[in-house]
C-alpha cells in the first residue's frame, strides 16, 4: 500500500513540477528582452526613404485609372503615417479630386482620408459636390466631417443636415454611420452628464461585476494621450510597488483623427470585450504582447457577453444596454463602440508600438504614435526594446488577473493636457 501511495505522490509531484514551469515559461514570456531589426536606426532611415521614394514618389508617377487606384491609395497610406505633405504630394491630391467622382468607393474613402488628416480645409469644394452627389452613407459622412472640420457653423451643419435627411430619408435613422453624423451635426440633442456623475458610476464595484475591467481615460482632444488605470474581479484598482495606483500612459488618437464612428477613425468610446493576449508579426505594432479587445456586433453575443447559454445570434441594442449603468443609459458617448461595431469597424485592440516617433516631433503625443484607432502606450525601441508601457500595461493585467474582462474608454473631460491619476483619483471607491 505504502508503495502504490509513493507511485502516486511521485506522478502528481512530476505533473505538479511540470505545470508550475510551464506556469513560469507563460509568465516569463512577457519579460523577456526582444529585439527587432527593422527599428534600428539605419532600418528606420532605409523605410523613411522607401515610403517617400517608392510608396510615394513611384506610385504618384503612374498615371491614375481604374487600375492604379491601388498604388495611389498606398501613397495615401503613407503620407498619413508619416504626415508628409510637399508641393508635389499635395498636387497629386489635387488631380485625384479632379477626377473622385468617377472613382470607386474604396478609393474614394482614401483620398478624403489623406485629405482629412494632412490636408484638412484644401479641397472644400470638391467634398461639397461629392456630398450632394453621393449615395453611399459613408462616403456622405466623410464629406460632411471634413466640411465642418473647417467649418463648425450651425448653418454649415444645418445644411447638411437638411440635405442627409432629404438623400437618405428614413435610413438617416437606421444606418449607425449616418445615425452618428447627425449627433455631431447636432449635439445640443445629447443628454450630457458631468464627469461628477459618470466616474463614480463606472468606478463603482456595482458596474460590471465580478469582471476585470481596464479603463482607458481620454481628452475630448485625442491630441492629448490618456491614461489607463486597472480595477481586478474583486473591485479593487492595481497598485504599483509603491502601494499607488498602477497608471500607464495610452494615446487612443488615430493617424487621421477622424471621429471613431468611421473606419481608422479615433478610439470609440464605450464598452469593449478583453479576451486575452496576442503577439503581432506586423512590423508597425511589433512583438510585446497587445490585449484582444472587440467591439459589440463584432464579437458574437455569446463571447461578448462569456455566455455559451445565450442561444440569440443577433445583435441589439438592448443587450448592450444591460451593461451600462441606469442613470447613464442616456449617455450616448457610452454606446460608440456599440455603433462603431454597427457599422463594420474591427480589429480595434490594445498594442505597443515599433512605429518611428520622430514622424511626430512636436505633436502633444509625442513620443507616442497615431494609429488605424487603436489603443497604444509607448515604446522606445533601437534594435533592443529599451522602454515599454505596453510591457507595464501587460504585467498590470497579469496582477489583476489576466486580460478577460472588458475595456472601457470614456472621455472625462475637455482639458488640453495629458491625463493623470490626478484627474480622477478623487472619483476612484475609498
Amino acid at each position: 500500500m505504502t508503495q502504490i501511495f509513493l507511485i502516486v505522490f511521485r506522478k502528481f509531484f512530476i505533473v505538479f513540477f511540470i505545470i508550475l514551469f510551464c506556469y513560469q515559461q507563460l509568465a516569463a514570456q512577457y519579460n523577456v528582452p526582444l529585439y527587432t531589426s527593422y527599428t534600428t536606426d539605419v532600418a528606420r532611415t532605409k523605410m523613411k526613404q522607401g515610403l517617400i521614394n517608392y510608396s510615394i514618389g513611384q506610385n504618384f508617377l503612374l498615371p491614375l485609372s481604374d487600375s492604379t487606384e491601388e498604388n495611389w491609395e498606398e501613397a495615401f497610406d503613407a503620407m498619413e503615417v508619416m504626415e508628409y505633405s510637399t508641393p508635389f504630394t499635395q498636387s497629386k491630391v489635387r488631380s485625384a479630386f479632379d477626377s473622385l467622382e468617377s472613382r470607386s468607393i474604396s478609393f474614394q474613402r482614401a483620398l478624403l482620408e489623406v485629405a482629412y488628416s494632412n490636408y484638412p480645409g484644401k479641397f472644400l469644394s470638391y467634398s461639397e459636390s461629392l456630398l450632394q452627389k453621393t449615395s453611399d452613407p459613408k462616403i456622405f459622412a466623410m464629406c460632411a466631417e471634413y466640411l465642418i472640420q473647417s467649418n463648425k457653423s450651425e448653418s454649415v451643419k444645418d445644411r447638411i443636415s437638411k440635405e442627409l435627411h432629404e438623400k437618405f430619408s428614413d435610413s438617416a435613422y437606421k444606418n449607425p454611420i449616418l445615425y452618428m453624423l447627425q449627433t455631431r451635426l447636432s449635439p445640443d440633442k445629447i443628454h450630457e452628464h458631468s464627469v461628477n456623475k459618470i466616474l463614480p458610476e463606472i468606478f463603482s464595484k456595482e458596474f460590471l461585476p465580478h469582471q476585470e475591467v481596464m479603463y482607458s481615460l481620454q481628452r475630448k482632444n485625442r491630441d492629448y494621450p490618456g491614461m489607463v488605470i486597472i480595477r481586478n474581479t474583486d473591485g479593487n484598482f492595481v497598485t504599483d510597488s509603491t502601494g499607488k495606483i498602477f497608471t500607464v500612459t495610452q494615446l487612443a488618437r488615430s493617424i487621421t483623427n477622424l471621429p471613431g464612428y468611421l473606419t481608422n477613425g479615433n478610439t470609440p468610446q464605450g464598452i469593449f470585450k478583453m479576451y486575452g493576449f496576442k503577439v503581432s508579426m506586423g512590423n508597425f505594432i511589433g512583438p510585446t504582447a497587445n490585449v484582444q479587445l472587440g467591439m459589440p456586433v463584432e464579437l458574437s453575443l455569446q463571447k461578448f457577453f462569456d455566455d455559451t447559454n445565450i442561444l440569440d445570434s443577433t445583435w441589439t441594442m438592448d443587450y448592450y444596454q444591460k451593461l451600462i449603468p441606469k442613470n447613464l443609459q442616456d449617455f450616448l458617448p457610452l454606446y460608440e463602440s456599440y455603433y462603431a461595431g454597427l457599422a463594420g469597424r474591427s480589429e480595434i485592440i490594445a498594442h505597443g508600438t515599433t512605429i518611428d516617433p520622430s514622424y511626430y516631433l512636436g505633436k502633444p503625443y509625442y513620443p507616442l504614435t497615431p494609429t488605424d484607432g487603436c489603443l497604444c502606450t509607448k515604446e522606445i525601441w533601437n534594435g533592443k526594446r529599451i522602454e515599454s508601457d505596453q510591457q507595464k500595461l501587460v504585467n498590470g493585467l497579469l496582477k489583476a488577473g489576466g486580460a478577460n474582462g472588458y475595456c472601457v474608454v470614456i472621455e472625462i473631460d475637455d482639458k488640453q493636457a495629458p491625463v493623470t491619476l490626478k484627474d480622477v483619483i478623487s472619483y476612484l471607491p475609498k
